[in-house]
């Protein structure tokens, strides 16, 4: 039978001309050369039907349909008699991909990445799609630093029409920074603004920080860090000219020359405001950093305008525009600016739209909202939205957004995002202290309990001084006006007898409360409860006399009603690098009349943090409590306060300032406790920018004092030193170099001292 050729090879399909055949009508459709793909896939592609005519039309448009799909490397369309037959050569599909000598990416995550260019198993394999994907593999080596990384592929033929892709990777060494230039510094010393840099070279600590390893963001923001710290010290004209960065023909280290223009040095003459101001100029006035005859800060002057643009905002001007012009005086190089305000037009809110809490109920979010819908615009309230969310702990990110409403121009809604987190947990955790030796611990939290904002959390902790066992539940919003309810109960077991410097005493509580937070404002609350407690205690012939005596004239076993209350206002802005802001805090309980433990604890504390510079911060701490029994009753000695050790007077050995027991010179705490102390907390050279290591020098001071005793500050002990904060990957470090000052021959003390921690 006669074949006839309607077209070929897709090359044909461009051709100035193609076979001519005579239009007929299809009877009959077959398909020749499938290994893999089915026949109806053909079929569906196909513009021409049994019982349609044929032309050389849908001929061309038959070949690069099937084309198009990716499937075939060649197509023929032929007609036999009234019958069309399509002849395909099918690509080979991919069998495998394999990596050789990678050791730098996990494997598994580099076949995602490549999964989305188009290379996977099982998809047909495409040449352009290859390069593509060895490009890919380059580009991630490349982001990594690995500059010299050489990657060859290897396409193997088999069985099936299938192929197996291999990467053949040689990796070499990652590109370090060897040295940094700057030049056209003259004001300040180059090392000087290199430690502002993120990017260094390389030291003893970039092997963990990585910031040995160029990085295009990095240098970006280094960039404009050196940009700021001259605009914030009045050189208003300086310019980054140029950025060279090179690579050694090994491509093993990076030179980054920077070239700047340092300009001179302004100070500010005259600052004005112009514009609608809306309010008065006088309090917009106490809102400009930037005074006359200062020397200029963009720093102090972006605060200004910001505070400006606030302050409008909380009137409901949420658009307001605040600008400032310079005019500058090169001859005295001084520098007048003009504060232009615009507040626009007034706003009100139409609608705060939640979105990303998919397991977090959306009255445990909007409950924290303070700005409320079809009322006007106030930034302030926004913002105290967002904090107060964030503060949840719910969430890893929460963004506001206040777009205006389309077709209006008094309209706008707030779009509150969050990124939900897990918020249960199961602990198994192993710790390590100079105090208390071996601690371990194991619990079970839930801090949204069902997506409802309650929390539920079991705790066990031992270690060979104290035990705790521990349940306790809390709804955040017991009532709707924000006030708190939470149910405490616990077991507790402390055994003095392990240590060598506490006074020896064995003791068990088992009890349970509740507890009530009452908020007065929006970083202050006021924490009432109240607990039942069952207290056995047990002392030997080593325990300490006045011990003795308690139990011999109290009993040895108490159930106590107990009372407690407290306050605390907290603006602290972090509590993992804290920088600014202060905690206060009243706290106390009382064993109330009618049981046989009538004794009273209070404790004061003030805590700040001032931020000195962008990487510096000073803190100061101090702390004060007291205690004492009632109604005849002496306080129980189980309620002393002590002080001494990482967490109070580093330098002295844990809970062994005070009062000492004459027999056995073990501490047996006190009833009126001092602690204070400042410390400056850094950076440690080297680490640029990184906060995972906190270098400090501190001075502590403290001291407990017993009942009879006076509280005089002559008796306070004090010590300096450094010390460090790290969070590893094994773990949150502490650790302290002190020298103790003004210590006493029957002090004891310790130097160094550390604590740590890890989770598994």
């Amino acid at each position: 039978m006669k074949k006839t050729l309607i077209a070929g090879l897709l090359s044909t399909l461009f051709a100035t001309s193609a076979s001519a055949f005579d239009a007929f009508v299809v009877r009959d459709i077959r398909v020749e050369g499938l290994q893999r793909t089915e026949a109806g896939t053909v079929f569906n592609y196909l513009p021409i039907k049994t019982g349609e005519t044929m032309t050389d039309e849908k001929a061309s448009q038959a070949i690069k349909a099937l084309f198009a799909t990716g499937f075939f490397k060649d197509v023929r369309v032929e007609v036999e008699g009234d019958a069309l037959v399509v002849i395909v050569e099918e690509r080979p599909a991919i069998a495998s991909v394999d990596f050789v000598g990678m050791k730098a990416f996990d494997k598994d995550q580099l076949n995602k990445a490549l999964k989305e260019v188009g290379l996977a198993e099982s998809r047909i394999f495409d040449r352009a799609m290859l390069e593509k994907s060895e490009q890919e593999i380059k580009r991630q080596y490349l982001s990594k630093g690995y500059y010299a990384a050489k990657v060859t592929t290897t396409v193997t033929p088999l069985e099936r029409n299938r192929v197996g892709v291999s990467f053949n990777v040689e990796e070499n060494d990652i590109a370090k920074i060897r040295q940094i230039n700057i030049v056209g510094a003259k004001v300040f010393e180059e090392s000087e603004l290199l430690d502002l840099f993120a990017l260094q070279e390389p030291g003893w600590l970039t092997w963990y920080t990585k910031n040995d390893q160029y990085s295009k963001q990095k240098l970006s923001g280094d960039l404009e860090t050196l940009r700021s710290y001259y605009l914030d010290r009045g050189y208003l004209e300086f310019n980054v000219d140029s950025t060279q960065v090179s690579i050694s023909p090994d491509k093993q280290d990076i030179y980054i020359t920077i070239n700047i223009s340092e300009g001179a040095q302004y100070s500010v003459s005259a600052v004005k405001l112009a514009g609608n101001l809306l309010l008065s100029e006088e309090e917009l006035r106490q809102l400009v950093k930037v005074k006359p005859g200062e020397i200029y800060s963009r720093e102090k002057l972006t605060e200004s305008t910001k505070a400006i643009s606030e302050r409008l905002g909380n009137e409901g001007y949420a658009f307001a525009n605040v600008n400032a012009a310079p005019e500058l005086d090169r001859e005295k190089r001084e520098a007048a600016f003009t504060i232009f305000v615009d507040p626009g037009k007034r706003v009100y809110v139409r609608r705060v739209n939640l979105t990303g809490n998919n397991k977090t109920r959306d009255e445990v979010v909007r409950r924290e909202v303070r700005q409320m819908e079809s009322a006007w615009y106030d930034g302030a309230k926004i913002n105290k939205s967002r904090s107060r969310v964030d503060r949840l702990g719910y969430f890893d990110e929460v963004t506001v957004e206040t777009p205006p409403v389309p077709g209006t121009s008094d309209q706008v809604d707030v779009n509150l995002n969050v990124k939900e987190k897990p918020t249960g947990s199961l602990m198994l955790g192993a710790g390590f202290s100079s105090t208390e030796k071996l601690v371990l611990s194991t619990s079970i939290n839930q801090q949204n309990l069902f997506g409802s904002g309650k929390s539920l959390g079991l705790q066990v902790n031992t270690s060979k001084v104290n035990k705790v066992y521990s349940v306790s539940y809390t709804d955040p919003y017991y009532t709707v006006d924000g006030v708190s309810r939470g149910f405490d109960f616990y077991h507790r077991s402390t055994n003095t007898s392990k240590l060598n410097y506490i006074a020896s005493y064995d003791i068990s509580s088992v009890g349970g409360g509740v507890r009530y937070g009452i908020p007065i404002g929006e970083d202050d609350t006021i924490a009432l409860g109240a607990s039942v407690d069952s207290t056995s205690l047990d002392v030997n012939l080593t325990s300490p006399l006045i011990y003795q005596n308690f139990v011999r004239d109290n009993g040895s076993k108490f159930t106590t009603l107990v009372g407690s209350a407290g306050w605390v206002k907290d603006t602290v802005d972090s509590r993992i690098f804290p920088t600014k802001g202060y905690m206060q805090r009243i706290f106390g309980e009382m064993g109330l009349p009618g049981a046989n433990m009538k004794y009273y604890r209070a404790n004061y504390q003030y805590q700040h943090f001032w931020p000195v510079t962008r990487s510096v911060t000073l803190m100061f701490n101090g702390e004060a409590g007291i205690a004492g029994g009632y109604g005849s009753k002496e306080l129980p000695f189980w309620k002393n306060f002590y002080a001494g050790g990482i967490g109070s007077v580093r330098g002295y050995e844990g809970s062994t300032l005070g009062p000492i027991d004459p027999a056995t010179g073990n501490s047996l705490g006190g009833t009126k406790r001092l602690v204070g102390g400042a410390e400056l907390l850094f950076a440690l050279p080297g680490m640029g920018q990184d906060k995972s290591l906190r270098l400090s020098a501190f001075l502590d001071g403290g001291q407990v004092w017993g009942k009879e005793d006076k509280v005089s500050l002559s008796d306070l002990r004090y010590s300096v030193g450094v010390a460090l904060a790290w969070t590893s990957p094994m773990g949150p470090l502490k650790f302290s170099l002190a020298k103790p000052v003004k210590n006493q021959p029957e002090d004891r003390l310790q130097r160094l001292q550390f604590q740590m921690g890890t989770t598994f």
